[in-house]
């Protein structure tokens, strides 16, 4: 079983800079491949990024390649995300996510546990 909880969300400017950070539960954190994924009201859940469980190789959406970083801390049981340039389009509560070994796409549905979301709010 793994908790995930999210912070850092916020308002930001166009253009501006938020890290995302995620604390997950567990003595097991490692062995989890870890997304992130979004949500704006109306619409269905994006893949964000992903970031492997052994090696941290990570996949990104094409929307946020070269904007968007994540990365991990096993030692710290936390991933995080980091947005640069943001964008007015780009609005909505961001979800962390866990996946047990072999999953971790860019499906929700390839994911096993989510934390509760935390807003961005990008103002133009």
């Amino acid at each position: 079983q793994v908790q995930l909880v999210e912070s850092g969300g916020g308002l930001v400017q166009a253009g501006g800079s938020l890290r995302l950070s995620c604390a997950a539960s567990g003595r097991t954190f490692s062995s989890y491949a870890m997304g992130w994924f979004r949500q704006a009201p109306g619409k269905e859940r994006e893949f964000v990024a992903r970031i492997g469980a052994i090696g941290g190789s990570t996949y990104y959406a094409d929307s946020v390649k070269g904007r968007f970083t994540i990365s991990r801390d096993n030692a710290k049981n936390r991933v995080y995300l980091k947005m640069n340039t943001l964008k007015p389009e780009e609005p909505a509560v961001y979800f962390c996510a866990a996946a047990s070994l072999g999953g971790g796409g860019v499906s929700p549905s390839h994911y096993d546990y989510w934390g509760q979301g935390t807003q961005v709010t990008v103002s133009s």
